[in-house]
């Protein structure tokens, strides 16, 4: 019989001083603030937002084996009642990231009436645990390997152990980076809800280096880097719980910020150089061109007359050439689905599905 593992309270016993979690912690602080810089680089950053927001979402759900493929997504994303159920997963966590992202902005804190709104948008009717019987199962032997606190008193009091550690600094006189893998690893361990823990929990990770001022938008998105080192993503966890094997956990997870950083570098500065390569053709070749119109391109890898229309205040006609137009001469894929055509910006799509 599995040994009983008891979550204390927040702060943990961990050295934050440590050479190898100091060493990790300053290439990832590094590497981080170039990405803020590059994303300051480009006038309108919620471009990146729509589209990266997106993909985050598809691979978050993808680690809990909901899984939906690019075009079904941003098909979904312009048009839901195309989208399949998977599609609208993703769509869902999207909606919720932008909600937690205003939500942060809005007030500076990210209470736990945030993370209930949040997770009720990722898995609406999935509240907060009252009935015991909740266990984390080895996905492989289905083995019980943890099991979370039971009371729903306990749950409560842990919880707002954690709300008070995410917003009051000298709760734990540490670096953000550093209480970014302690609030993750704290709220995968009380487990809180019924559904949708693991995808909260990895976008209460992004929401929290915004709260921090570490980044302007949410678009460092560890999801991608915990879908290729699953294995490693849950023993660490697991070990913490059995072993308190903190360093090992926190310097996993500062090399996923620095990587996912770099990644996400090339990617910003791909869209920004296709960008510029958009403007300077269309503004050269059609009388059409704008501002908006380039955002409407970039917004989502799809694009239908409905959004030329709304956003440049133009006839449907109109807008139904000026995409014909841009089809014509190779910007853009015309692809009928349905009955709707749809603009496919195809090398925006190739950037962010090869990232």
């Amino acid at each position: 019989m599995m040994k009983e593992i008891k979550i204390e309270p927040l702060p943990p016993k961990v050295d934050s001083e440590s050479v190898t979690i100091l060493k990790q912690l300053n290439k990832a602080s590094r590497t981080l603030g170039q990405l803020k810089g590059e994303i300051s680089k480009i006038p309108n950053s919620q471009i990146l937002l729509d589209t990266l927001t997106l993909q985050e979402a598809k691979d978050s759900n993808e680690i809990e084996n909901i899984v939906t493929t690019d075009d079904e997504m941003y098909q979904a994303s312009i048009d839901e009642k195309v989208g399949s159920v998977t599609a609208k997963e993703a769509l869902n966590y999207s909606n919720a990231l932008i909600t937690g992202l205003k939500l942060v902005k809005d007030k500076g804190s990210l209470t736990i009436n945030d993370i209930k709104s949040i997770q009720h948008m990722i898995s609406p009717n999935h509240p907060i645990r009252k009935i015991p019987g909740t266990v984390l199962k080895n996905p492989r032997t289905q083995e019980v390997v943890y099991t979370p606190p039971q009371n729903y008193k306990e749950i409560q009091i842990l919880l707002a152990n954690l709300e008070s550690y995410i917003n009051e600094p000298e709760f734990h006189d540490i670096d953000a980076l550093i209480k970014m893998p302690i609030i993750h690893y704290q709220f995968e361990s009380i487990h809180p809800f019924l559904d949708g823990n693991g995808r909260t929990g990895r976008l209460l990770n992004i929401l929290y280096l915004v709260q921090q001022g570490l980044l302007d938008i949410p678009v460092l998105y560890l999801s991608s880097y915990i879908i290729k080192n699953k294995s490693d993503y849950y023993r660490l966890l697991q070990d913490v719980r059995t072993k308190g094997s903190w360093e090992d956990w926190i310097i996993w997870m500062l090399i996923g910020v620095e990587v996912t950083a770099k990644e996400t570098i090339v990617v910003v500065n791909k869209i920004k150089r296709l960008m510029d390569d958009y403007k300077k053709e269309i503004r050269s070749k059609f009388s059409f061109y704008s501002h908006d119109l380039i955002n409407i391109l970039f917004k989502h890898p799809y694009t239908k007359n409905s959004f030329l229309e709304r956003e440049l205040k133009i006839h449907r006609n109109t807008a139904s050439s000026y995409l014909n137009t841009l089809a014509e001469a190779g910007l853009l894929k015309k692809s009928k689905i349905g009955i709707f055509n749809y603009y496919i910006n195809t090398s925006l799509l190739q950037i962010l599905t090869n990232r």
